[in-house]
């Protein structure tokens, strides 16, 4: 595919994820709109990862539409492919589960899943770590701030080997947050 080619899927998705987050808001200070979360998720893996994978590319775009959103795995097939719905797929909790199972069960399936949806997963929680770090919820107490640190690391434990240049800015992010803490 050349560059207008795309350029043009990756519009189309920025667009229907944006779209389809368009009432949320982000849990940081600031209530940033959700888009901003997956977008920058996209080009962490770009610029940091180096990712030139199309689908992954998409998939991390559209990350939480299924899970956080009415969005169909039909309508993401439908738009965008087999390969970036079973991306999607991969990284979505089922929301049906209760909170800390869907926390496990993150933990758990980590290691199992493909390349592509852990270095989607991967950057994700890069940036999870980084607005944490940077703009906490401001209702988040510390020990709350303390336990998501901890589940990440566990999370991310089964993530590695798949790009080391993302795994060693997690390393920075999850260091820099556990100083933070210390510090309050």
């Amino acid at each position: 595919m050349d560059f207008e080619e795309n350029s043009g899927i990756l519009l189309t998705a920025v667009n229907f994820s944006a779209d389809r987050h368009r009432p949320q808001r982000r849990k940081d200070t600031l209530k940033s709109p959700y888009i901003n979360h997956p977008i920058e998720v996209a080009e962490l893996l770009w610029r940091v990862g180096g990712i030139r994978d199309q689908a992954v590319l998409l998939a991390a775009v559209l990350h939480d539409t299924i899970e956080d959103t009415e969005t169909t795995p039909e309508e993401i097939r439908n738009l965008f492919g087999e390969d970036v719905l079973g991306i999607v797929l991969e990284c979505t909790d089922d929301k049906s589960l209760p909170y800390l199972d869907r926390k496990r069960l993150q933990i758990e399936t980590a290691p199992h899943k493909s390349e592509k949806a852990k270095l989607v997963k991967l950057a994700d929680k890069i940036c999870n770590i980084h607005d944490l770090n940077q703009s906490p919820p401001r209702w988040w107490p510390k020990i709350q701030k303390q336990e998501y640190l901890l589940w990440s690391e566990k999370v991310v434990a089964g993530l590695r080997g798949v790009n080391q240049a993302l795994e060693a800015l997690y390393d920075q992010e999850l260091a820099a947050g556990k100083k933070i803490l210390q510090t309050k």
